[in-house]
């Protein structure tokens, strides 16, 4: 469902990303990691055919997302870290605009929304009468995840996807993604939040300048590695070890 090959992008003399290969199979949640700075966004950006990468190839589907751009997005949504909307539209103009791009008719496209609605708990009246501008953090959230299913994609890109959701509705949103990959649909998930990632993700893919350090089930890569959490084996691979007792001694150093 993704192939990426070689994959690099350099930012003026900055290699961002550095000869990427990675292959995601249908059915499958990659949580994506690595420090900031490690090429993750990079990396969905291009995948998304908004960079276009300097060498290698990304394959959605089979379809080059730089020869064949339109046919790529047509088959993935993508959840931005940004959470960007157009502040202006109310939630409903947003969401049929969105609908209108990937060719959906606006008497299919509301029940997909109204559906949508109600998983996330939106109320009708703020979706149709209130700005986007004066959406809570949480509540754009929840918008930007519906705009990036509602054309149902094979292929389902997530940069930083909970940020902002309340418990609640980020509970049922991991809770969707492990439906959507069971019925075959592939998702990449970038996150900080690794206890989440190491409860919903059947593998993850360590990233550090640009490289892919590590791929694998969670649980292969802590038994090789000999960690207990994904979190300390992050802090290894991506050299930042003793962490804690670092965090400790400046704490107690700028307190003196």
């Amino acid at each position: 469902m993704i192939s990426i090959q070689g994959l690099t992008k350099y930012y003026g003399t900055q290699k961002a990303v550095d000869g990427l290969t990675l292959e995601v199979p249908p059915g499958m949640i990659v949580g994506l990691l690595g420090p900031n700075g490690a090429g993750k966004t990079t990396t969905l950006k291009m995948l998304t055919g908004m960079l276009k990468p300097d060498s290698g190839t990304a394959l959605i589907c089979g379809v080059d997302v730089v020869t064949d751009p339109i046919a790529a997005k047509r088959l993935l949504g993508f959840v931005p870290d940004s959470g960007a909307v157009y502040e202006a539209l109310t939630g409903l103009e947003f969401l049929l605009m969105v609908a209108a791009l990937y060719g959906i008719a606006e008497d299919e496209a509301r029940p997909r929304i109204r559906q949508f609605l109600d998983f996330f708990e939106l109320d009708e009246d703020t979706l149709t009468s209130k700005l986007l501008g004066a959406y809570s953090k949480g509540m754009k959230r929840k918008i930007v995840i519906t705009a990036a299913l509602l054309h149902n994609p094979r292929v389902v890109l997530l940069d930083e996807p909970l940020d902002g959701l309340d418990a609640n509705a980020a509970v049922g949103f991991k809770a969707l993604l492990e439906t959507l990959a069971r019925e075959g649909k592939t998702i990449v998930y970038s996150s900080h939040i690794l206890d989440v990632v190491e409860r919903v993700c059947n593998r993850v893919a360590i990233m550090a300048d640009g490289k892919l350090l590590v791929e694998g089930t969670p649980a292969a890569l802590l038994e090789t590695y000999r960690e207990d959490t994904l979190e300390h084996l992050f802090t290894k691979l991506t050299g930042l070890n003793n962490l804690e007792a670092r965090a400790q001694t400046f704490a107690k150093n700028m307190l003196s």
